[in-house]
């Protein structure tokens, strides 16, 4: 038998508020995809332009600025020559990973492929 769940008003805005924030940060084009190649460890801005089908530069760019002001990413400079820019994923961007999994899986279960 399930429990009679109470649930104020000011609860469900408050979990509403965090998701549509969650959603308006991870929404931007772009972003969940750079923290999904990211998850399989750090990379340089070319790997990454090519990983991503279809990203400009100026918008990888963008992108990775967000992230790493957001606390998801590091952006690591190794003087050269030549010099070399490596992103990584910090502890707070990993955490995020197992959620945008199961929205990963959700998605291949529920959404038809694009252009397939």
């Amino acid at each position: 038998m399930a429990a009679n769940v109470q649930h104020s008003a000011d609860a469900c805005i408050t979990a509403s508020d965090a998701l549509a924030r969650a959603f308006r940060f991870l929404g931007k084009r772009w972003n969940a995809v750079v923290l999904g190649h990211l998850s399989g460890g750090p990379a340089g801005f070319r790997e990454l332009s090519r990983a991503i089908d279809g990203i400009s530069d100026s918008v990888l760019s963008a992108r990775l600025a967000d992230l790493a002001a957001g606390g998801l990413i590091s952006r690591t400079v190794e003087e050269g020559p030549p010099v070399a820019v490596t992103y990584a994923l910090t502890d707070l961007g990993s955490s995020l990973m197992p959620a945008l999994g199961q929205i990963a899986l959700w998605a291949e279960r529920n959404l038809p492929a694009d252009g397939c």
